[in-house]
């Protein structure tokens, strides 16, 4: 599973805060060069609950970055 977490680090106090996390899982489906992914997006303030999901087929995980990846599916959520 892919977990991308966005955290805020405080220049000013040093304090670090978890804004949002992201998790991505292959479900073993596809072949070795196109994959198939579920994603779901975790609901502050415990990250528990999901409030968003989508799923990404056929991603060439081989020739392609795990940015290519997460850009993905979020354009699938609907963020971009």
């Amino acid at each position: 599973m892919i977990v991308v977490k966005v955290e805020l680090w405080s220049a000013v106090t040093g304090k670090k805060r978890k804004l949002a996390e992201m998790r991505i899982s292959n479900d073993g489906t596809g072949t070795d060069a196109k994959s198939h992914y579920d994603g779901a997006i975790m609901r502050k303030p415990d990250f528990r609950e999901v409030t968003r999901e989508a799923r990404v087929e056929d991603h060439r995980r081989h020739a392609l970055t795990v940015w290519h990846l997460v850009a993905k599916m979020l354009k699938t959520m609907g963020y971009v």
